[in-house]
């Protein structure tokens, strides 16, 4: 069992799991309500040259979003049980991965407020990613 008392171990377990609630309930609710999302996000990019990918769109982020808060909640986990940060990385990647992908499409779509809402969370992978080196 990992000694989660000590700051790093800690902010490498707390930040995976954040991810991971970050990641889950966003791809969830794409799961759970495709239709309302896929119709907002066509009316967003309805004057964009993506105009015609909105569903690819949708489906590839929806899971991106979804595999990375399941990497990131078993990376919490092995954290917390042996220190194993593996999965905890693939996690942060794929959720900055994902991150960067709704930048590019907000900034398409000329959303700009959107887009820099994302920067945040942008951070918070990076500097996960970080921590998970040490």
């Amino acid at each position: 069992m990992q000694n989660l008392l000590d700051p790093i171990p800690f902010s490498q377990f707390i930040t995976a799991l954040f991810v991971a609630i970050l990641f889950l309930q966003s791809g969830l609710d794409k799961v759970f309500n495709f239709g309302d999302n896929l119709a907002w996000l066509t009316g967003h990019f309805s004057k964009t040259p993506f105009r015609g990918q909105v569903k690819f769109m949708l489906i590839t982020i929806t899971i991106a979003e979804v595999a990375a808060g399941v990497l990131a909640l078993v990376g919490a986990g092995q954290i917390a049980m042996n220190g194993e940060k593996t999965f905890a990385m693939y996690g942060a990647q794929l959720a900055a991965l994902d991150i960067a992908m709704l930048f590019f499409g907000q900034r398409i779509a000329k959303d700009y407020a959107g887009a820099a809402s994302l920067v945040p969370y942008f951070i918070l992978c990076i500097g996960e990613i970080l921590l998970l080196t040490l």
